[in-house]
């Protein structure tokens, strides 16, 4: 017997109507508390045990556990409730309300990644009333987009337990065992200012950082030499460097500068070493020129995230899909959860290539393949002995 819930279409308006953005800058971002107490209703509507959980020192943001069924192992489906900002010039449509135009619905999170939700609870809703042999978990968290700080908690927390999880972020159908690992950090380079007409009574730290960004590249090249990995599209790791700011006059010499840039990771790497590496080099080349570094996290940053191809919920997803699990340079909440025990996928619907965009969009032709397949992964993982 299916329990009674709305309508596919209907759950992903009531979703993307919902403003949920998480960001950094502070004016832009959003308590996820509504959208999190619409899916906590909605599960408990379909028999699921929910709970609510506040984000240590972030008020206003929360995470959903909601579980069908008891026992170990089982599934967890999991998703981020945020959303990015947006730029309201740059959309046709309201960001706010879904547009179905062309086959496909537009709107601001529906496919990265507020319509999984949707296609989740569908599915779930045809388990309601049977015994299931292990639970399923609805996971549903806070701040993804900004600072992971939902999935860290959840780390913290020890929870959810279970035997495998899917994220389903936008992977157009396709599961996904392996993702590159990031982190974001500015250098201050901190010397003396003065007038240009003695250069010898300031240290510039503008040139300094002339030295630095000359250092970065150089170890850029040694990590592309050193690491590859033929799985991915770009099958090396990357540094790019993203903004420099320094100076305010041609008369002046520099006397702060800052860079900030963004380091993607393999699998096999390790984000604290890089990072204690980072800090190593650049502190080496700035040696007896009597300025001062300054390191300043700016994501802290994920790890990289690789599910052998031998376990079962990769060799399950590969056949239900009838894909090879493949590698993508994004980066999820997946190592928390593997953190946690869970071999975990990211397997969803829609294209990454939409998410962050203005005018994004999913497919509709994507979503009852999804349920079908969401709903083959409970029966296994779920009420199989």
């Amino acid at each position: 017997m299916t329990a009674k819930i709305p309508s596919i279409l209907t759950l992903i308006n009531e979703l993307i109507a919902i403003p949920s953005m998480s960001c950094l800058t502070p004016a832009y971002d959003q308590s996820n508390q509504v959208i999190i107490e619409l899916l906590a209703n909605w599960c408990q509507d379909l028999g699921f045990n929910v709970e609510i959980l506040p984000v240590p020192n972030y008020p206003g943001k929360f995470n959903l556990l909601a579980t069908l069924g008891s026992g170990t192992g089982g599934l967890v489906l999991s998703g981020h409730t945020d959303t990015v900002p947006y730029d309201i010039n740059r959309w046709q449509t309201d960001p706010f309300q879904v547009t179905e135009m062309d086959n496909r619905l537009y709107g601001l999170g529906t496919a990265d990644m507020k319509s999984f939700f949707a296609l989740a609870l569908t599915a779930a809703a045809q388990f309601t009333g049977k015994e299931l042999q292990h639970p399923l978990i609805l996971l549903a968290t806070a701040n993804e987009e900004s600072d992971m700080a939902g999935a860290r908690a959840l780390l913290q927390l020890g929870r959810p337990q279970a035997r495998c999880a899917v994220i389903g972020e936008p992977t157009q159908l396709r599961p996904v065992r392996m993702h590159k690992g990031i982190f974001n950090e500015a250098i201050r380079v901190h010397g003396q200012s003065a007038h240009s007409s003695n250069p010898q009574a300031g240290q510039s730290a503008l040139e300094g950082m002339y030295q630095v960004i000359g250092e970065l590249l150089q170890w850029r090249q040694e990590l592309q030499a050193n690491y590859h990995d033929s799985l991915f599209d770009v099958p090396v790791p990357t540094l790019n460097l993203g903004h420099i700011q320094g100076g305010d006059s041609p008369n002046r010499i520099c006397a702060d500068c800052e860079l900030h840039l963004d380091l993607r990771l393999l699998p096999g790497m390790s984000l604290k070493e890089l990072r204690a590496l980072l800090h190593q080099r650049v502190q080496q080349v700035l040696t007896g020129s009597q300025l001062q570094v300054e390191f300043v996290p700016l994501f802290e940053g994920i790890e990289a995230m690789e599910t052998p191809p031998h376990t079962e919920m990769v060799q399950v997803a590969e056949h239900l899909t009838q894909c090879s699990a493949q590698a993508v340079a994004f980066g999820t909440e997946a190592p928390y959860l593997k953190a946690l025990g869970m071999d975990t996928i990211i397997l969803g619907p829609g294209n990454i290539a939409q998410a962050h965009q203005p005018n994004e969009f999913i497919a509709l032709n994507q979503l009852q393949p999804m349920i079908n397949i969401l709903t083959q992964l409970i029966k296994h993982f779920c009420l199989a002995t």
